[in-house]
């Protein structure tokens, strides 16, 4: 007994102290500013981008724009355009550094004001470490043919019959067997997953089914084929995280009716087809999430952890890949009773240090109309705080 005290005395002693940071990369604004993404680059830098107009898919005056924190900086650059295809707007940006150490950036650009008309447009660099936006080596639109769509709309429509009105699941058989809407609208919103093999898998999804699906390379994105889709209540804009013995876990935004749960679909086959997907204990108010596998093993989830509103933001650690989340933590959780303000459609990586980089939306609701109230928030912190939250 008193040889295990003083191991956990000794491991107290070198456990890190936990900490928080937070600022806003930008002072709040007039326009809509919304779904970003975070990434640190090699060099130890970070780059954060999200798009800025004056609506989301309906305003063709949207862009994508970027920020970048130098190493050491104490604040911000000045944002930049990312991308803008003039009088369309572009959306749900996305950065991630791959397996060779270059930065991708994928975003959609919305042809017909609709999410269902979207077009993921994707952009590679290795020449990134710059101030201003990257030079880019490639450029290509992602073109999909869902993979055995219309059989899997079907079987989905005997499995989730008392889900949802027959005529719902008559008008995405509908769709499914038509070949534009099948093939026109899949977007993306979390990081890719790149496979032990190189395999690099993009999660996306569509408003137009809510459903969502993997956009799939051998190739180290030459070329891409799509999955089967991933079927369900309503799961979209997936986020992935691969167990050790190879299953990879899709964990979902809740597009679907009440009960509002986090949805999980599992592939085990590198992500080529997926069981139908199914309500978690965790709750999510119908908004975006992610998850990352961390250093130490442990996955960190990030989510709206409520059944109703974007007011409070949690983060949760998961020591066993997943099958349960025993420490969870608010990040950001405003207790009004009306007017609480929102924080939503996170993003998350973790840093060289080992410390958690998050960038989020924030929407100052409780300021008078027509005031700036809406801006992107970087957040810093260890696993240490996560925990701490536990003991209080």
């Amino acid at each position: 007994m008193r040889f295990s005290a003083l191991l956990f005395a000794a491991a107290s002693l070198t456990a890190a102290p936990p900490f928080v940071e937070k600022e806003d990369i930008f002072p709040l604004n007039v326009q809509h500013n919304h779904g970003s993404s975070i990434v640190e680059l090699p060099n130890g830098d970070l780059l954060t981008c999200w798009y800025r107009g004056s609506g989301e898919r309906q305003a063709d005056d949207v862009a994508v724009l970027a920020a970048r924190k130098k190493k050491g900086a104490k604040g911000w650059s000045e944002p930049f355009v990312l991308a803008d295809v003039p009088g369309f707007p572009d959306t749900n940006p996305v950065l991630w550094i791959d397996g060779k150490q270059r930065l991708w950036f994928f975003w959609q650009t919305i042809v017909a004001n609709q999410w269902h008309t979207a077009v993921t447009q994707i952009r590679i660099s290795r020449d990134y470490v710059r101030d201003g936006p990257p030079k880019w080596d490639s450029s290509q639109a992602l073109f999909l043919k869902p993979r055995n769509i219309e059989e899997r709309v079907k079987e989905a429509a005997v499995r989730f019959a008392d889900g949802a009105p027959a005529k719902f699941w008559e008008r995405m058989i509908e769709r499914a067997g038509d070949k534009y809407f099948s093939r026109m609208g899949w977007m993306g919103r979390a990081k890719p997953l790149q496979l032990p093999s190189g395999r690099i898998l993009i999660p996306l999804y569509s408003d137009g089914f809510s459903f969502s699906l993997t956009a799939i390379s051998d190739d180290h994105g030459e070329t891409w084929f799509a999955s089967e889709p991933i079927l369900g209540g309503g799961g979209v804009q997936p986020s992935f995280a691969r167990r050790k013995d190879g299953t990879i876990l899709a964990y979902m935004r809740d597009n679907g009716p009440p009960p509002k749960r986090v949805l999980v679909s599992e592939s085990r086959d590198n992500g080529e087809t997926w069981s139908f997907a199914a309500d978690h204990e965790m709750h999510n108010s119908g908004t975006g999430l992610e998850v990352q596998r961390l250093k130490d093993g442990r996955w960190l989830m990030i989510n709206n952890d409520t059944e109703r509103g974007r007011h409070r933001l949690t983060l949760a650690l998961s020591g066993d890949e997943g099958r349960s989340w025993k420490s969870s933590r608010a990040l950001e959780h405003d207790l009004r009773p009306e007017r609480a303000s929102s924080f939503h459609y996170p993003s998350i990586m973790q840093g060289a240090d080992g410390s958690i980089q998050a960038s989020y939306s924030v929407v100052l609701n409780h300021l008078p109309k027509g005031e700036p109230r809406e801006t992107i928030r970087h957040a810093r912190f260890n696993t240490e705080w996560i925990e701490a939250g536990n003991r209080q």
